[in-house]
């Protein structure tokens, strides 16, 4: 999962900015508990920090904050960049440090810069990449928003940015004024919807943006990529339609691409499943290309009504993979209740929160990367 956090302050004493970055980062320990680093330019103000968990590149060379070959560029990446080995097809002979995606993309910030980059690649990520040479700091999140990114300009005048509130509020400046408008809106939405978060001043990078600071404290805001505007694009350069039958075998190259490129993993990987549509096809899809059995997890209840275990466990056993599933009772799900605050930075009303909590809580004993059927709804 990976988390990473950062802030531009006025120029201070290296050891007090480590201090100050070492806490932030570590309340993101529970998202990176591998490994974890700290960054700093005293003269320019800048930290960042990192909590790693290992998924591409378990050795040392895959460690953050990473530096570019060039020397122009650090970086504190969450994600995955899906095609980073087809990107390093396109670049010059490196000769590279190791094998992560997070060193891929420094080097095509080197080849054709960060705002060039970001249109190139295909992954779920939040970023953020400080330029040496420029002294400016680049926020960047995926397409579509899979992986969270948080910034706002505290009053003291320092921009901070993190992959989870908690780490804000680890920095000595923090305020945490409640944002009465945010508020309204989780009344209404019960979520807290992006741009804004629960506080006052902080924000919500948007799915397909950039955010750039410079160090002092000019700041650019632009969009690379959205919905609406893909949609647009396909409907202008299609041709001819395509039949039924074309379609949905576009569709089926499409959804085997993107299956087959999240498998790429040094670590065990799994997935959840619980015998719908978008899960039975995410798990189908794995089964084709996956080179090992695969690991599916679910979780059941006693109350019927909610209970979809036994549709798991019958695409499981048509599928062949190697499934494993929890009942749990009313009792077990209360228990999850206390957790919650320290798991969510802000209100968040879905139910669904306490099942995916338990499910990822006992794939987590068997896998590190799991893949689920979120999201296929609104795209289908």
């Amino acid at each position: 999962m990976c988390g990473i956090t950062g802030f531009i302050a006025p120029a201070a004493s290296a050891g007090c900015r480590v201090a100050e970055i070492q806490r932030m980062a570590d309340r993101l320990a529970r998202r990176g508990p591998d490994d974890a680093g700290t960054w700093c330019d005293p003269q320019a103000g800048i930290a960042l920090g990192h909590r790693r968990l290992s998924v591409l590149d378990l050795s040392p060379q895959g460690h953050q904050p990473m530096v570019s070959h060039c020397g122009r560029y650090v970086i504190v990446l969450n994600g995955e960049i899906y095609n980073h080995l087809d990107l390093r097809q396109r670049l010059d002979p490196i000769d590279w440090r190791g094998h992560s995606d997070t060193e891929t993309l420094l080097a095509c910030f080197s080849r054709w810069g960060v705002r060039d980059t970001l249109p190139l690649t295909v992954g779920m990520f939040a970023f953020a990449v400080w330029d040496r040479e420029e002294r400016r700091l680049t926020l960047a999140r995926d397409r579509m928003g899979e992986k969270p990114l948080y910034w706002g300009t505290l009053p003291s005048g320092e921009f901070v940015f993190a992959s989870e509130l908690k780490a804000l509020r680890a920095h000595p400046n923090w305020a945490g004024e409640v944002d009465r408008d945010a508020l309204a809106l989780f009344l209404r939405h019960d979520y807290v919807p992006a741009p804004r978060s629960i506080y006052r001043g902080i924000g919500k990078l948007q799915p397909g943006r950039w955010l750039s600071v410079a160090a002092d404290g000019r700041r650019e805001e632009g969009e690379y990529w959205s919905l609406p505007g893909a949609a647009r694009s396909g409907e202008e350069g299609r041709g001819q339609p395509l039949s039924d039958a074309a379609a949905v075998e576009r569709l089926e190259a499409l959804l085997g691409d993107a299956g087959r490129q999240q498998l790429l993993s040094d670590v065990p990987l799994g997935a959840f499943l619980s015998g719908g549509v978008d899960s039975s096809t995410v798990v189908a899809l794995m089964t084709r290309h996956a080179t090992a059995r695969v690991r599916t997890f679910t979780i059941g209840f006693d109350e019927a009504g909610f209970n979809e275990a036994e549709h798991a466990k019958a695409v499981a056993r048509h599928l062949g993979t190697e499934h494993t599933e929890l009942y749990v009772s009313a009792a077990d799900a209360l228990s999850v209740i206390p957790q919650l605050p320290a798991i969510y930075d802000e209100p968040f009303a879905d139910a669904s929160q306490v099942p995916t909590f338990l499910v990822a809580r006992m794939a987590r004993e068997r896998v590190t990367v799991a893949l689920s059927g979120d999201g296929g709804d609104e795209l289908f």
